[in-house]
């Protein structure tokens, strides 16, 4: 027979996996941009990652961002050699982390948005950083293809883009600000009606 601590475990990992088999099938689910090149797509899947670490903890939210990303790259596959996958573990990490981390010490709605304000922020920050000094650089090697390929296909649609700097500033910054905003605002109203089941 399961003891409480048990039992407590088992119900927190069969919520923590419901919500990464939701995130990885929202992954499916791309929405293109208009100031950013093909490769870069907004797709919402952190709204199932950030939901899970108001509810359950911010580890619990880095655990979907984790198993979502194994499961894209099992059961689709990987076009990027498993970059695409690690920024999203990445980023997503960083935002549902500090997103959460300060509503889950104390459960208030204005903590909650200050949470997802700074968690936007730290993940514009993580992105444009990372994307700057690791993930393009890695990309590049894998798939042979100079960094300057990137500028150009983005400077096609973003005029403000001339070079890799100005690629990361107008285009990597804005496009995870923007989708820090949007996670945000939908999860706030779907929190409200999940919660309840969460907490059983």
């Amino acid at each position: 027979m399961l003891t409480l601590k048990e039992r407590v475990t088992t119900k927190s990992l069969t919520k923590i996996s419901i919500l990464s088999v939701l995130a990885f099938l929202i992954m499916f689910i791309e929405v293109p941009l208009w100031f950013t090149p093909e490769f870069l797509k907004v797709d919402l899947s952190d709204i199932p990652a950030l939901i899970g670490a108001f509810a359950l903890g911010p580890l619990a939210g880095v655990a979907i961002e984790f198993v979502k990303n194994i499961l894209h790259m099992t059961l689709k596959g990987t076009v990027t050699g498993g970059v695409g996958e690690l920024a999203n573990f990445i980023v997503g990490s960083v935002f549902v982390y500090t997103a959460s981390i300060l509503y889950y010490k104390r459960k208030t709605f204005k903590r909650a948005i200050i949470g997802m304000i700074l968690g936007t922020i730290a993940m514009t920050i993580v992105a444009s950083l990372a994307n700057y000094f690791v993930l393009i650089p890695m990309y590049a090697k894998i798939f042979g293809a100079p960094i300057e390929y990137f500028v150009e296909l983005s400077s096609k649609v973003n005029g403000f883009v001339v070079d890799f700097k100005s690629f990361i500033l107008f285009g990597i910054a804005p496009f995870n600000l923007l989708k820090g905003i949007m996670v945000s605002a939908i999860t706030i109203p779907l929190y409200k009606k999940i919660s309840p089941i969460l907490h059983k």
